[in-house]
């Protein structure tokens, strides 16, 4: 089961990335959990200084933007780049 988390106080670039994140798990037909995270503490401790941030499986493969669908999908896939 792949484990997603968005980071992010909770701005619209949060509410779409949690959005393409969850589609893009759904299209990809895998079993996973979602998870938002705004508490800014949790946030650091990850690392992240930029929000939103995407992390899989406990590592951050995203900060500071929204990555399409597709590119989700193939981050999920382990095909896709990870510029975090």
């Amino acid at each position: 089961m792949k484990k997603i988390q968005i980071l992010g106080t909770g701005c619209l670039k949060c509410a779409e990335l949690y959005k393409h994140a969850k589609q893009a798990a759904t299209q990809s037909g895998i079993e996973f959990q979602i998870e938002k995270i705004s508490d800014i503490n949790k946030i650091i401790e990850l690392g992240v200084m930029m929000t939103p941030a995407l992390v899989i499986d406990g590592k951050v493969a995203t900060s500071g933007s929204v990555p399409s669908v597709e590119e989700i999908s193939a981050m999920l896939s382990g095909k896709g780049e990870n510029p975090a």
